[in-house]
């Protein structure tokens, strides 16, 4: 037959007609991929934060005069009423009769000092057990569905703010204390030249706490005003935390707070207790101008949990907008957008499938989504720019 002597050059054809289409076979994409999932996510905001000790007290000189060695370092505790530094008389320390009137001024304002000061605690005392009070029946009111239960945090909140308040207000009425006794002191020590006067001045902690910092060591003489030593209790810790201005405005005070990266591997919980009003200018490792605000926080978290953390201490504070149990999530690394919209590809049969979705929350690592995805979906991450709907794919597990 004469179309077995054609044979070769039909195989030949066929031959090159397969290599055709080997070479010019769109080649497959290899792409990264994660399933679509049901769980917990959060929107936050992280930001870098750092402790301080929420009441501080500087030791300061009243008057000129030599100081004796510092014995007390840094991290020693002390109690309320302890002698923590003696200043003795100069060679002449002998005062005019100016300088006598002007130290029975300062004692006679360092008594009305201490009256405003006892006097503000009663006010926010009587303020704090009425918060207790309320919280007690919002409550019991809530108990019984009349209420709803952001009502009672937000009355948890103010209580405790209260709380706090009236501490500190009790340290300061130990500070105005201390201030009087330091007035009458150096009152007292401005007739040293009188026989019975000892020319001695014992400085006082006004409150039971550590020594957070020592100014100078050794003897020496010392101004009025100069700082001697700086005394807190790293018991009343606060977290301060720097945030953008078009963040803080998301913020609100009783907002929950994880504090992480402190040290340890567990989480801390705290709550905000009030954003700042007045903002700052920062320049940022990169050079940039920021407007930041101070946001104030306390620890929720048994004390027995952050003991060990102390004033200076850095944080990176996660505040919690918005969190739920039980949401389908998808990576926020797989959408795109897509005509005003946003997009995802599907892996499908080995072919990548644009899929137009809606989504709404955005968190750290996921998105929650409304429509256009299902619980098990595999969608491409990170999806390459070639990628197009319909382009063959070869698929991974993308690394966590």
């Amino acid at each position: 037959m004469q179309w077995r002597s054609h044979l070769p050059k039909i195989l030949i054809i066929l031959v090159l007609l397969v290599l055709v289409v080997v070479i010019f076979r769109p080649r497959s994409l290899l792409v990264d991929i994660e399933p679509v999932t049901r769980g917990a996510m959060a929107q936050t905001i992280e930001e870098e934060g750092r402790t301080r000790v929420m009441e501080r007290y500087v030791i300061s000189a009243p008057l000129t005069a030599q100081s004796r060695r510092i014995t007390l370092e840094s991290g020693d505790p002390v109690r309320a009423g302890e002698v923590v530094v003696i200043l003795d008389a100069l060679a002449s320390p002998p005062l005019d009769v100016r300088n006598i009137a002007a130290s029975r001024a300062r004692v006679e304002a360092a008594q009305a000092a201490l009256q405003t000061a006892i006097s503000d605690t009663e006010a926010i005392a009587a303020s704090a057990e009425f918060a207790r009070a309320e919280t007690v029946r919002l409550r019991r009111l809530a108990d019984e569905e009349l209420i709803a239960p952001r009502d009672v945090e937000a009355a948890e909140a103010e209580a405790r703010s209260l709380i706090s308040q009236e501490r500190a207000a009790r340290a300061r009425v130990q500070a105005a204390r201390y201030d009087l006794e330091a007035a009458r002191t150096a009152l007292a020590f401005a007739g040293a030249q009188d026989p019975d006067a000892s020319g001695r001045i014992e400085l006082r902690s006004p409150v039971a706490g550590v020594v957070l910092r020592r100014y100078f060591e050794s003897t020496q003489v010392v101004q009025p005003g100069e700082p001697i030593l700086e005394i807190g209790d790293p018991a009343l810790l606060e977290v301060e935390v720097e945030v953008l201005s078009a963040d803080a405005v998301r913020i609100e005070p009783g907002m929950r707070i994880l504090f992480e990266r402190w040290g340890r591997p567990q989480a801390l919980e705290g709550v905000v207790r009030r954003i700042e009003p007045g903002g700052f200018t920062k320049i940022s490792a990169l050079g940039v101008e920021e407007q930041r605000v101070f946001v104030i926080a306390d620890f929720t978290s048994p004390k027995e949990e952050w003991i060990r953390l102390g004033d200076a201490f850095r944080v990176n504070a996660h505040f919690v907008l918005w969190e739920a149990s039980d949401v389908l999530r998808v990576p926020t690394s797989a959408l795109f957008r897509h005509q005003g919209g946003w997009a995802v590809f599907v892996a499908e049969n080995g072919r990548a499938r644009l899929r137009v979705v809606e989504t709404a929350e955005r968190g750290g690592r996921f998105t929650r989504v409304i429509s256009g995805l299902s619980e098990g979906d595999t969608v491409v991450v990170h999806p390459p720019r070639e990628l197009e709907g319909g382009a063959r794919i070869q698929t991974r597990q993308a690394p966590l």
